[in-house]
């Protein structure tokens, strides 16, 4: 070998649809990503991935795109139990499905183009789940009505059992009714 041969480059990383989609948040009633979490997906880092948005913010509506406030900020610290996010200087960014696909027109090297395949793949997973619970939430709720028709019938059932019932014959031995007048 001379000094010329090619030195083998490491092979990029799969990405994980089930990994991606542990990834997203819900946040002001949107499905997102983090910008951080995003950069390490593209294997690149944060403040590049947020140049090159801020770069072409023209491609980034509130709707695609949206930085997080204080208070978000804290909540998700809290929720992932870390006190901070490495010495962060400006509040993160987080992606809808839309600006995810907008990214790829920004990141234009092979893994971004494979990453937004496989992020695109768990929204759309995420979204049949959810449709799924809800479909399955329609049926619960079709059965316990059915059942609580059967289950009023089956309870009624149970008071007359518990109920003493009426004698059907005269009672035994000798009664005298006191006139009170």
């Amino acid at each position: 070998m001379g000094y010329n041969s090619a030195v083998p480059t490491a092979k990029p990383t799969p990405v994980n649809i089930d990994a991606i989609t542990r990834r997203i948040l819900v946040v002001r009633s949107h499905r997102v990503l983090l910008d951080s979490e995003l950069a390490a997906l593209y294997q690149v880092e944060t403040k590049a991935l947020t140049r090159a948005v801020r770069r072409n913010l023209d491609r980034f509506p509130a709707d695609f795109m949206f930085q997080l406030t204080t208070a978000e900020t804290e909540v998700l610290k809290r929720q992932f139990g870390t006190s901070s996010w490495g010495g962060r200087r400006y509040l993160p960014y987080v992606f809808t499905e839309q600006g995810v696909a907008m990214l790829s027109s920004v990141l234009k090297s092979k893994r971004a183009v494979q990453v937004n395949i496989e992020i695109m793949r768990a929204f759309v997973r995420l979204r049949e789940i959810l449709a799924t619970h809800k479909d399955l939430a329609r049926k619960l709720a079709a059965l316990e009505g059915k059942y609580d028709q059967q289950f009023k019938i089956v309870f009624d059932a149970i008071r007359k059992l518990m109920t003493e019932p009426e004698p059907k014959r005269r009672p035994i031995g000798f009664t005298a009714k006191l006139d009170e007048s």
